[in-house]
């Protein structure tokens, strides 16, 4: 066999190559199987997930248990609703009641029309309390800022005098400075120029002043006016005792067969619950109750007797803390009924107290 001169490197290079394959063999072997680096991530997002899915079913098993609660209530209500009509109805059908069913609504109503009076009255009361405090709030605010705005405006006046003065000295300088002869601008010329550098200066920091003066009159012309303070504890008092006294003229209005009493009645009890006899007698309310609110509404102005009533309700009020805008009741229970003469004549009922017209709601606290 004839070998090459190039045989020896051959040899070497294929010993070299099987030695190589051998140890990769090897290392492979013993290398063991390589585990997928994402798996551990998987696991992690898969009880992440599991986590929220618990939650979201805990919230939607709560929601659930709110959601038949409130099925329970609305049956339990409506079964209540279903009972009243059906007692209602029973009532109807029978001769000796329904006339008193009628005499009830028709007195529950009289009691919702006088409640309704008294809120809109209470309500109407406050706001132009509320108004009239905002306004003198508004006027003394607008005062005071005419008044800063006057002082804003002279202090500018002063400064822009100041600044004039200081431009006319400027330009009189200037004005030697550009004048001097050749041996006076030796002699004098470096002092003339030191005398034009020092007004600049002081006209640059003058014209700045003058700028932040600007500014501080334009912030106070920007400014805006003060929020909405509210209600003191007197005017709440104030608020009170008018309350208390249209409470008193309504309650003096249906006084007269005892239609107050019966209106009231008619709020705190069911129907059914009171008996007021007959068809005629049932039949007498009614026309009460007709008349007397023509009567009231054909009647004239009584602002003034409801100002001198509050007078009176507050020269006998006590209130248990200094901090308390509604009264004790008991010091309340006065009734004061003037008539058109200014006679004065008195009666005990504690309005406040027994809460007549559902006054305790609207009362200014």
């Amino acid at each position: 066999m004839i070998m090459s001169d190039n045989a020896p490197d051959e040899r070497a290079l294929h010993s070299d190559y099987v030695k190589r394959t051998a140890l990769t063999s090897i290392t492979t072997i013993f290398k063991g199987e390589p585990e997928p680096a994402e798996e551990p991530d998987k696991l992690v997002d898969l009880f992440r997930n599991r986590s929220e899915l618990k939650k979201e079913f805990a919230a939607l098993r709560n929601e659930k248990y709110e959601l038949q609660d409130r099925i329970k209530t609305q049956r339990g209500a409506t079964e209540r609703v279903q009972q009243k009509l059906n007692h209602i109805e029973s009532l109807l059908v029978d001769p000796e009641w329904v006339h008193n069913v009628v005499a009830f609504y028709q007195l529950r109503r009289l009691a919702g029309h006088c409640e309704g009076r008294l809120e809109r009255f209470a309500e109407q009361l406050k706001q132009q309390r509320e108004q009239r405090v905002q306004s003198r709030a508004l006027v003394s605010w607008n005062q005071e800022r005419t008044q800063l705005i006057k002082r804003a405006t002279a202090r500018i006046g002063e400064h822009r005098m100041r600044v004039q003065t200081l431009e006319d000295q400027l330009q009189a300088e200037r004005h030697k400075l550009h004048t001097m002869g050749g041996i006076a601008k030796m002699v004098r010329g470096r002092s003339q120029e030191a005398a034009v550098d020092q007004l600049e200066a002081s006209v640059a920091a003058a014209e700045a002043r003058e700028g932040e003066l600007l500014q501080e009159l334009q912030n106070i012309e920007n400014r805006e006016p003060p929020p909405h303070q509210g209600l003191d504890i007197t005017a709440k008092r104030s608020i009170n005792f008018m309350i208390l006294a249209y409470a008193q003229q309504l309650y003096l209005d249906y006084l007269e067969d005892d239609l107050v009493s019966l209106a009231k009645d008619s709020r705190e009890k069911s129907v059914g619950a009171v008996n007021y006899g007959s068809k005629a007698d049932c039949d007498e309310i009614l026309e009460l109750i007709n008349r007397r609110r023509e009567e009231i509404e054909q009647a004239g102005d009584f602002a003034d007797v409801l100002q001198t009533r509050a007078k009176k309700i507050a020269e006998f009020a006590q209130f248990r803390h200094d901090d308390d805008a509604v009264p004790v009741p008991a010091t309340v229970a006065t009734i004061f009924n003037i008539d058109a003469n200014g006679v004065v004549r008195t009666s005990d009922a504690n309005l406040l107290g027994e809460n007549y017209f559902g006054i305790a709601k609207v009362m200014s606290r």
